[in-house]
């Protein structure tokens, strides 16, 4: 049992390491407190009051680069890694919350508890990168997890906004529970909720040892659940068509970049022994992710259930970074969740133009002839829907060129050819939208507009999605920087 003064000291260490967590915590609560006593009309200052707690987080977690030190009795570790991924968690809510005000006046559904929820999520993403303690990791990604479950049902009087959260909830609870009885199995195994102690002990187990094979499969199972891989992949079209548009975005980036940050802590650090079991299993649910993502995306007519399923594939390519495992394929993962964050905001925010009163804007059709209603929306969605499809020069494609070198390198030719040719069919469902925009005559003369929050998302996307894609070198040593840490531990 610790002494007050232990406690104390523990607290004092490792305070400053959780500021930029603290700094949102402090602004959501805020927003609850002070929401009541605006009116109506002046209930879009709680979005810059979020804006400027994502700022002054950011400030303090730059203060924390090439920090490497464990805190909390090695509860958290503040790393690189870390680092990375939480300036990632912070560009994503920034870019939502701008999106977001315009929207949310169209919908009525102006409330501080939805900007509040939003900075929760985001401390429970961060804690996620650098949790390094069972207990620790769970209760972030319930952090992250219980904000989704409400922010995807915010539309109240949607019945598609309900069902979808319903789903989101149910299906959630299921794989947390499977989840914490992987964790449960580590425990028992090495006695300890350390990562580090988990790790050796596993490396003392013998090979084939069906406890850690136990904790690995349902650890997976859970992890799998949260980055929507095949086959735990049914929530995702249902919750992306049924959520506040903004927050589908949100979920689609934020959620997919922190489930992916706590799956690589566990499989480079306590599964690290093993990694010759889980290769394979990576490698074989990749593969299903993409080809049940791709074909499924080829026959949707909702724009939101089609990028649903893109986004199921786009999670298979980046499970093949971590099939290669190589500086490469890492640094490839950390990339192409970087570039995905942009090019997918974007495309949502686009979506966004089309929403007003009586139009969900949300089907094909919505998008006939864009380019004679709003020129340069179309052009926008044009480069937004070229970098998913990975064609360059744009982000995704050096995103999915650092992915299939990655498997080249490592002589996972198949898999390479394999990802190399489900291009194609992501590029036909992804000019499909294209087709509707450019090429189809005009079937609602109304014109999108675009407000001055929403002009700034879209600019610092389109900007980050050519400029990583035309030059990306400056993009590709923030990548390797994320990676070194996990590699050498």
């Amino acid at each position: 049992m610790p002494s007050w003064s232990q406690f104390m000291d523990a607290l004092r260490q490792g305070l400053p390491l959780i500021k930029p967590q603290l700094q949102l915590t402090l602004f959501g609560i805020g927003i609850l407190l002070t929401d009541f006593f605006l009116e109506q009309r002046f209930k879009f200052l709680n979005a810059w009051v979020a804006m400027a707690g994502v700022a002054f987080s950011a400030v303090e977690l730059w203060r924390l680069r090439g920090v490497e030190a464990p805190g909390f009795n090695g509860s958290i570790q503040v790393d690189s890694f870390f680092v990375y991924f939480g300036f990632l968690f912070l560009a994503a809510t920034a870019l939502v919350i701008l999106i977001s005000v315009r929207y949310l006046e169209i919908e009525h559904e102006h409330h501080g508890e939805y900007y509040a929820l939003m900075l929760f999520a985001t401390v429970g993403m961060m804690f996620m990168a650098s949790g390094y303690d069972l207990v620790t990791l769970f209760i972030s990604l319930e952090t992250m997890a219980l904000s989704f479950y409400i922010l995807a049902g915010f539309l109240r009087n949607e019945r598609r906004s309900n069902e979808g959260a319903l789903k989101y909830l149910l299906l959630g609870a299921f794989s947390s529970g499977i989840l914490a009885y992987g964790f449960s199995v580590l425990y028992g195994l090495s006695g300890s909720t350390n990562l580090g102690d988990i790790a050796n002990a596993i490396a003392l187990r013998p090979a084939g040892d069906i406890l850690v094979l136990l904790a690995l499969v349902t650890v997976s199972a859970g992890l799998f659940f949260k980055i929507a891989a095949v086959p735990f992949h049914q929530w995702a079209p249902d919750v992306y068509e049924g959520a506040p548009t903004s927050i589908t975005a949100y979920v689609s980036v934020a959620s997919k970049a922190a489930s992916f940050a706590l799956l690589m802590r566990l499989f480079l650090v306590p599964f690290w022994p093993v990694r010759a079991n889980w290769e394979t299993l990576l490698g074989v649910i990749a593969v299903a992710t993409m080809t049940v993502g791709n074909f499924a995306a080829i026959t949707q007519t909702n724009i939101k259930r089609l990028l649903a399923y893109s986004s199921i594939a786009h999670v298979g390519y980046i499970l093949l970074g971590l099939v290669a495992l190589n500086d490469t394929g890492l640094k490839g993962v950390a990339f192409y969740l970087f570039a995905y964050t942009f090019m997918n905001i974007g495309a949502f925010a686009v979506i966004i133009l089309l929403r007003r009163k009586g139009l969900i804007g949300d089907e094909l059709e919505d998008m006939n002839g864009l380019i004679h209603r709003n020129p340069g929306a179309a052009v926008l969605m044009l480069i937004f829907l070229l970098s998913l499809a990975g064609i360059p020069p744009t982000a995704g494609f050096m995103g999915k060129w650092l992915i299939f070198w990655g498997l080249i390198q490592t002589g996972h030719y198949y898999l390479a050819v394999f990802a190399a040719l489900y291009i194609l069919p992501a590029a036909y469902y992804y000019l499909r939208i294209v087709v509707h925009m450019w090429m189809t005559d005009v079937t609602d003369p109304v014109r999108p507009t675009i407000s001055p929050a929403q002009w700034v998302a879209l600019v610092a996307a389109v900007t980050i999605v050519l400029g990583a894609g035309l030059y990306p070198e400056p993009f590709l040593r923030l990548a390797a920087y994320s990676v070194i840490l996990p590699l050498a531990r």
